[in-house]
């Protein structure tokens, strides 16, 4: 029963976390915290290792549907790799209750805020230095442009916040994507998942070789992440923008609740 349970949170975790980008860290954390009794660098660790699986199989199905902005995703991952070994190493240390009450009441904040984004803009948060044009497998064309050093200082602490807790840096790089270097949404949840694949690569060595990883868990988790991702990224890609947008909000709302009731 255990493993079909694992199996079972796996998929969830994998499906809702490629449909908004967010790698499903937010609902698998809480999840593992309420089946064990296990110290929280375990509980990151293996959601960690498990995000790492679940993005691969995510960019994947990304990758065909061409809305992957490859040279932005790069560069935010690299800004996040550095954040991914900090946080790894830092887990345990932080006072928790205090770090999940305050993320969740900012992820609550991203989550009514970024329904209130000027539909029709194309320029992010402070003075754009770099824009973007991509065409789509649909045929679809998406023009923008964003100011990348911002994006890089939130990718870094994005790094950090994901490995520390293992709850997908998607749930930050994604709002921060859309509502302040105006990505389009379906843009800016392939790309999240590009650029998290890369550092939690990052992220689930350091883990690994600070022992924080259950892999009789982690097994059985990956398994159902597999085919989570790749069932949740079509379903995306059939979903219009704006409920993206919508299922982003609802998302980022279940966990800022978990997080506080863990804290």
């Amino acid at each position: 029963m255990e493993i079909i349970i694992l199996i079972a949170v796996g998929m969830l975790a994998s499906l809702c976390g490629a449909i908004a980008g967010l790698g499903g860290g937010f609902i698998m954390v809480p999840i593992l915290a309420l089946m064990y009794v296990i110290p929280v660098s375990d509980i990151s660790g293996t959601s960690m290792a498990v995000l790492f699986v679940s993005a691969i199989s995510s960019t994947i199905a990304y990758a065909g549907q061409k809305r992957i902005d490859y040279r932005s995703g790069l560069t935010f991952a690299v800004a996040m790799i550095p954040g991914s070994i900090l946080g790894a190493w830092t887990t345990g240390v932080i006072e928790n209750r205090v770090f999940f009450v305050s993320l969740g009441i900012f992820l609550v904040l991203m989550a009514i805020s970024i329904n209130f984004k000027p539909k029709k803009s194309r320029d992010g948060f402070l003075k754009p230095n770099v824009s973007r044009s991509l065409l789509d497998a649909s045929g679809q064309r998406h023009e923008y442009s964003f100011n990348m050093t911002f994006a890089a200082v939130v990718a870094f602490f994005v790094g950090f916040l994901s490995s520390l807790f293992g709850i997908g840096g998607g749930s930050v790089m994604v709002p921060t994507m859309i509502l302040f270097l105006a990505f389009p949404p379906h843009i800016a949840t392939a790309t999240s998942m590009f650029s998290i694949l890369l550092s939690a690569f990052v992220g689930t060595v350091s883990h690994a070789v600070l022992g924080h990883v259950m892999w009789d868990k982690f097994i059985w988790l990956a398994i159902g992440a597999l085919a989570g991702g790749q069932i949740g990224a079509r379903v995306a890609s059939k979903i219009p923008a704006i409920a993206v947008v919508r299922v982003l909000s609802v998302c980022l709302l279940i966990a800022a609740v978990r997080l506080m009731f863990k804290g």
